[in-house]
């Protein structure tokens, strides 16, 4: 399987998310960049999600549908979103009860688009993927509130 890269000019892979994309700061999103799609590629998922959350895995971003020739921009909604653990289908910063948690941001890269409505949840949408995955990659980032 092909490995995509994902890079951010706000946070290189293991480093700290800049507050401006916490809830902290502006809750925005960082601009991501997509390097090494697998030909055949019609479209892209994103997963953002915390595994160090108390209460298990955090969803922060679940958006699919998105173009494959292009990054996706600061602040941007670049496909249609899915439900994410705030209970809203939009972007979520980071914003650990306490500590350093992880952030994964991962890509998918899909041979089909995805017929789902908004506000479909991140297990529908990891379902409606299976037999549809060409391609995937990640960048992680950490996130303490000081």
């Amino acid at each position: 399987m092909d490995n995509i890269q994902v890079k951010s000019s706000a946070f290189k892979h293991n480093e700290e998310i800049p507050k401006k994309y916490s809830c902290d700061g502006k809750d925005i999103n960082p601009e991501l960049q997509f390097a090494n799609v697998p030909s055949g590629t019609e479209t892209l998922v994103l997963i953002m999600d915390d595994p160090d959350a108390p209460g298990g895995t955090f969803i922060h971003w679940v958006v699919w549908n998105i173009d494959p020739s292009s990054g996706i921009k600061e602040n941007s909604v670049p496909g249609v979103q899915g439900a994410n653990s705030f209970g809203k289908s939009s972007y979520g910063g980071p914003c650990p009860p306490s500590g350093t948690h992880r952030y994964f941001f991962r890509v998918y890269a899909l041979d089909t688009k995805l017929n789902k409505n908004e506000g479909t949840t991140k297990k529908e949408i990891e379902k409606a993927l299976e037999g549809h995955v060409i391609g995937k990659g990640e960048l992680m980032g950490t996130y303490r509130r000081k």
